[in-house]
């Protein structure tokens, strides 16, 4: 089944007494505030003759840093942290690959059956 519908244009209403009314005075409020004076025409630019004109951002100073000569904060790599204790008994694994140190029997048997619960 089709169905075809009208594309026609409505056709227009004639505006009522109130309608006319009510644009008779928005025109006269218009020509209240309207411009006294003409709009300048707008300036075509000349390409060979246009710039840019001042900036308008700050101009911030460049302040350099001081330079010490003993170079950059970074550490060195044969400075790497090592336990050199007999205090840690061994590592344990308390999650997933999550390495824990082991300091005592007890702790081992702890971190054992958590993992087992």
């Amino acid at each position: 089944m089709i169905i075809h519908t009208s594309f026609k244009k409505p056709k227009a209403k004639k505006p009522t007494a109130k309608q006319r009314q009510m644009k008779e005075n928005w025109d006269k409020l218009l020509k209240k505030y309207e411009s006294k004076k003409p709009l300048a025409a707008s300036r075509t630019v000349n390409s060979s003759s246009y710039s840019l004109g001042n900036s308008t951002r700050r101009e911030t100073p460049y302040y350099p840093s001081l330079n010490s000569g003993l170079g950059n904060a970074t550490k060195p790599i044969h400075h790497q942290k090592v336990y050199t204790g007999s205090a840690m008994k061994g590592i344990g694994t308390m999650h997933k690959s999550n390495s824990v140190p082991i300091f005592s029997d007890e702790e081992a048997v702890a971190i054992a059956t958590m993992r087992r619960n």
